[in-house]
């Protein structure tokens, strides 16, 4: 299996899946976009280039965020830009609910990153990065908030992982 990052460095194994899912559907909308038009008897060469750029937007809307770690990073790349932070200098760890949960982590150096939370309860490479970067950054007093939601998320990951066991090994 290839990987985006450097030697040493864990990535989001789902992402393939979810950005085929998210091209497929693109295509699918251009496709029948212009089918319909065609249809009509009103595709012309300039609602052909419309249709095409609505759908490059949808891909792009649609196209999930690449996380990937290593040891004292972690970095969310989007089709427009690649945010990065330092895991081992992390200075506040922020969880917003809502329609769509994040984490907002902010390191020393002012770099901040937002992702989302499944995407570690997914990847437990992703998770294991981070939470040593989180103990390093507490054993050098730069952590000042959101101890508490790495933990809550920490039990969280780990209750999943071993209800997944359990019906994995037919426990459950």
């Amino acid at each position: 299996m290839r990987r985006s990052g450097p030697p040493g460095s864990a990535g989001d194994r789902h992402w393939r899946g979810s950005a085929r899912l998210a091209v497929s559907c693109a295509l699918l909308f251009c496709a029948l976009s212009m089918l319909v038009d065609w249809d009509a008897d009103t595709l012309t060469p300039l609602r052909t280039l419309l249709w095409t750029t609505l759908s490059a937007a949808v891909c792009a809307v649609l196209l999930p965020q690449r996380v990937s770690a290593g040891p004292g990073w972690l970095a969310v790349r989007t089709p427009w830009r690649r945010h990065m932070v330092r895991t081992d200098a992390l200075v506040s760890v922020r969880q917003y609910d809502g329609v769509s949960s994040h984490l907002v982590l902010r390191d020393v150096h002012g770099h901040r990153l937002e992702l989302d939370p499944r995407v570690l309860a997914a990847n437990p490479l992703l998770w294991h990065e981070l939470d040593t970067g989180v103990r390093r950054s507490m054993e050098r007093g730069t952590l000042s908030q959101g101890t508490d939601v790495l933990e809550r998320l920490g039990h969280r990951i780990d209750d999943e992982a071993l209800q997944a066991v359990l019906r994995a090994s037919g426990l459950s």
